[in-house]
């Protein structure tokens, strides 16, 4: 059997990158991760705290570490924190160690998404600006290097996750030889 290509889902807050990821790992039998979610586990609090405390660089700088670490493996599933293509070491990365996967979305409907979740530091943090111009702002200075590393891109705006799951296994199909 062949080995099994890494899957890393990049794009910005409100994608779906980790509930899709779930899905898809779940389905292709791979271990999944969540950056995010590594990082609060081995800090034992919360990115809006290690936000607090240490910045959005020291989170970056954490979050980099982390992805790092975790693209070393093999036959994983990773969401990634939709800020962490600001690293050029983190790109490398990604793109070096697997298919990489841009999940696609409006800034209106991320702002649908994300309008009741706290857990969100960049949106809580600037007051003095609404949501919509933050998410305005991340997408004209993320989603350029997004696409600069995809592989695949998929717009999740108006599909569930079960059959943005299926696109992307779909289109692995149809790459299997990229960087291999």
């Amino acid at each position: 059997m062949a080995e099994k290509r890494n899957i890393f889902l990049v794009g910005p807050m409100g994608a779906g990158k980790s509930t899709i990821g779930r899905h898809l790992a779940q389905q292709l039998k791979m271990d999944f991760f969540d950056s995010d979610q590594e990082i609060e586990q081995r800090t034992g609090a919360d990115i809006s705290w290690v936000f607090d405390v240490e910045g959005e660089e020291g989170f970056r700088e954490r979050e980099e570490k982390i992805i790092n670490e975790l693209t070393a493996k093999q036959g994983i599933v990773l969401a990634t924190g939709g800020g962490s293509v600001k690293s050029q070491h983190t790109r490398n990365c990604l793109s070096a160690r697997g298919i990489v996967v841009y999940l696609e979305t409006t800034v209106e409907k991320q702002l649908s998404r994300t309008k009741r979740d706290k857990k969100r530091p960049l949106l809580q943090l600037q007051v003095n600006l609404s949501p919509i111009k933050i998410l305005k702002t991340l997408a004209k200075e993320r989603n350029p290097l997004y696409r600069e590393i995809a592989d695949i891109t998929i717009s999740t705006d108006n599909q569930s996750t079960k059959i943005v799951a299926n696109q992307i296994m779909h289109m692995l199909g149809k790459t299997n030889n990229l960087r291999s």
